[in-house]
């Protein structure tokens, strides 16, 4: 092996350190009580070292976050694959991700603010970490190819104002609760949007 990829190796075993040790650091003592230096001398590296891998302590989350929509997205595709109906599995994406949410409560708000940093980089990077839109455009293309949704809006668009809903609704229950479930919270929501509020 050469020292170039000895190096990336090492580069990577101290990253995933770092990762892990910050989240863990995270549900144990909170996000916003957490800081880099806890995070760097918990991992046994310097700040500066923290900082070469994470350039701001949210950065950690987009890693989380992206390690989840991956699995959404495995999940999805095994589901679809195997013949089962993309609405149902649009539900099934729903209801792990709720889950998720439900499990890690107080990582969700941070992670949720990335996404509408009114830094524009930051929130791109956050956006590209969080790819939801892109596991439901892929639970919903059959259905966009069969002619079952709408064709005024591109299926993109759907694609995007679902998750966003997700969103929005993960963040109100994170920061506020109410008395259902976010698995509920999030079906009655997913309902209303592929169903319609207006009475017909």
């Amino acid at each position: 092996m050469d020292s170039s990829s000895l190096r990336a190796r090492q580069k990577e075993r101290r990253r995933a350190r770092i990762y892990g040790v910050a989240i863990e650091l995270f549900k144990q003592g909170g996000f916003q009580a957490t800081t880099a230096t806890d995070i760097a001398k918990a991992s046994n590296v310097s700040r500066g070292t923290f900082f070469n891998y994470y350039p701001y302590k949210e950065a950690v989350l987009l890693d989380y976050g992206s390690e989840v929509m991956d699995r959404l997205r495995e999940m999805a595709e095994m589901k679809l694959a195997s013949g089962q109906a993309p609405l149902g599995v649009l539900y099934d994406v729903w209801d792990q991700l709720a889950d998720e949410n439900t499990r890690e409560r107080d990582l969700f708000p941070p992670l949720a603010y990335e996404v509408m940093n009114p830094n524009p980089e930051r929130a791109r990077t956050a956006y590209q970490a969080l790819p939801l839109s892109k596991v439901v455009e892929l639970v919903l293309r059959p259905m966009h190819q069969n002619g079952q949704l709408r064709t005024d809006l591109s299926l993109q668009r759907i694609s995007n104002l679902i998750a966003d809903t997700y969103l929005m609704v993960a963040l109100r229950w994170s920061a506020y609760g109410t008395e259902r479930p976010l698995k509920e919270e999030m079906r009655l929501a997913l309902n209303l949007l592929l169903e319609g509020a207006v009475k017909r």
